[in-house]
């Protein structure tokens, strides 16, 4: 594989931004007293809400690759914290439901908001073809990620 084409350039950023976003999470995890797989865990509970998938502890532990009793004891964590809360699902009353609480999105905003500001003001200096080309890029490389990942 050619170590100075521009796919092995893209290869490297992608690496170098994964490795400041995940120092960027290791910290606000440091600051707040959490594990990263508590991070990880909320990132996914926000992600889904976003989406309007109903977040269950079964499909967390699966993203997040716990078993069930790892699971439970991230869900305790984070719901002693008030970050989560256990709802039951209201078409099906066996299920329990997981959404973030507030405090969780305050707590992330005021350490990521400025981040986030940062990114979104990058693409100001882009045309809307040029971020739909961006996008179409990451979508890719994300399901080709997640193709190669061992289960």
């Amino acid at each position: 594989m050619d170590e100075r084409g521009p796919a092995m350039e893209l290869v490297h950023l992608l690496r170098a931004v994964t490795v400041e976003f995940d120092l960027l999470g290791a910290e606000f995890a440091a600051r707040n007293g959490l594990h990263p797989t508590d991070v990880r865990a909320l990132i996914h509970l926000l992600d889904a809400a976003r989406t309007g998938t109903r977040a269950t502890p079964g499909r967390l532990g699966e993203q997040l690759r716990l078993n069930s009793a790892g699971t439970t004891a991230l869900v305790d964590r984070l719901e002693r914290l008030e970050l989560v809360r256990r709802t039951r699902d209201t078409t099906d009353r066996r299920r329990v439901l997981l959404e973030v609480e507030e405090k969780a999105v305050r707590l992330g905003w005021s350490f990521f908001g400025p981040v986030i500001d940062e990114v979104v003001g990058a693409s100001d200096d882009f045309e809307p073809g040029e971020l739909e080309t961006v996008r179409r890029f990451l979508t890719s490389v994300l399901d080709r990620t997640r193709r190669t990942r061992v289960s």
